[in-house]
């Protein structure tokens, strides 16, 4: 019989929620075989099953958040399959196939959930459980969260398998006082775990406000001549079709070489400049908002990039993006106009320093040559860290990119 775990994802995470199981308890397996679907903070994973035999044991249902390294499916008659030993520097034991770990760094042997770390031969069991909390605790993120908000791992009764303290305990104890129960649902109230991806987006959110001293400038742009130029170079059926955003992303981009304080990040007191333009940009999905990355987008052709933005939407939508395809961003681009506004007072995506709103293109009247006629307007806004700049770079590349917005073709040279 072999116990299968839930397998390092990468990325630095370390649990994951069970969406769908895809087999049954008495199904046969093949090596390979994708058995079950599960939601990580940053995306969904489909887990493949290492080796074959009969399903003895699945260990948790839909909506339960597992740990990396608790059991996840057991199977007998299992051929050819070794329980992976003590971790070592070259990797974790279970690894995810296309995540893998990181080989610079360490990391313990996690214990299954639920079971006890054996106690040193020269010492008592019960004075195992009295030094430590490791034997009570199997998440670090359970640890952190008691950590950050004050909460005594000793003074809590685990309500999990043998008495493991479980992120429900601690939460539990953060906002429920010890002489009071929780309190249930009202029949007129729904009540939605925050957790995964939207406890992810709150976390980042949250702590851009907190840390980040932000200001914005905005500027009301002729978006005409662009939606001209997009139309000309959409006009070949044979062609692969440029969307707005690619357009706006490769302004963007162009801006970021020519204002590269924008494209960074802070380290203590340092101002962090990369060379290269990692660009994110905000998608919704049915999941919630993720930001997709396009790695090295000041390399892209405006045909590369326009392809690069629609393929990772699509992934994003169908939660078939890997958790390296959200992480690495340097600047983000936010079109909220598809939802029908006009401005946004963004949220800078930590621990990027700037992020570019793009508004709803509308008929309004303008002033060409002097004369009063309807064009085609749309408003910029860039929220950006204080700290790393000042209004006149900030300025300076917002004006850039409405410069470029309307005159594409002139400045298209340049680019």
């Amino acid at each position: 019989m072999a116990v299968f775990k839930l397998p390092d994802l990468g990325e630095g995470l370390t649990e994951a929620e069970i969406v769908a199981w895809h087999v049954a308890v008495g199904d046969t397996v093949t090596v390979d075989q994708t058995v079950v679907e599960v939601e990580t903070a940053k995306a969904s994973v489909e887990v493949p099953v290492p080796f074959a035999g009969r399903v003895a044991t699945l260990h948790g249902t839909a909506g339960e958040v597992l740990t990396v390294g608790s059991p996840l499916i057991t199977v007998d008659s299992a051929a050819d399959f070794t329980e992976p030993g003590v971790v070592t520097p070259e990797g974790s034991g279970n690894v995810l196939i296309g995540y893998g770990t990181s080989q610079t760094r360490t990391r313990r042997a996690r214990r299954p959930r639920g079971s006890k770390a054996p106690a040193p031969a020269s010492a008592p069991a019960a004075a195992a459980r009295s030094t430590s909390d490791r034997i009570r605790v199997v998440s670090p993120l359970v640890r952190r969260l008691a950590r950050e908000s004050g909460v005594d791992l000793h003074a809590l009764t685990g309500t999990g398998t043998d008495g493991i303290v479980s992120r429900a305990d601690v939460e539990r104890a953060i906002t429920t006082p010890a002489t009071q129960a929780t309190p249930a649902a009202t029949p007129d109230e729904q009540r939605i775990p925050l957790r995964g991806l939207r406890k992810t987006v709150a976390d980042k959110l949250t702590r851009s406000r907190r840390e980040i001293p932000e200001a914005t400038v905005w500027v009301d742009v002729d978006a005409t001549e662009l939606l001209q130029l997009r139309t000309a170079l959409n006009s070949d059926p044979h062609a692969p079709k440029i969307s707005l955003l690619a357009l706006i992303a490769r302004f963007a981009v162009a801006g970021l070489r020519r204002f590269p304080e924008l494209n960074a990040h802070l380290e203590g007191d340092e101002i962090v400049i990369p060379s290269a333009v990692h660009l994110g940009f905000a998608a919704q999905t049915d999941r919630g908002l993720v930001v997709p990355v396009v790695q090295n987008a000041h390399q892209h052709t405006l045909e590369d990039l326009s392809a690069a933005l629609a393929d990772r939407t699509e992934q994003a939508r169908s939660g078939r993006l890997a958790p390296a395809d959200l992480t690495g961003g340097t600047f983000t681009v936010n079109n909220y106009g598809v939802f029908g506004v006009d401005g946004s007072a963004a949220i800078i995506n930590y621990p990027e320093v700037a992020i570019l709103g793009v508004g709803r293109i509308i008929d309004r009247p303008w002033i060409v040559d002097g004369e009063v006629t309807a064009r085609k307007i749309t408003e910029l806004t860039l929220a950006f860290d204080h700290r790393v700049c000042d209004g006149g770079t900030a300025g300076g590349f917002l004006r850039f990119v409405a410069d470029c917005m309307e005159n594409p073709v002139r400045l298209l040279r340049t680019l």
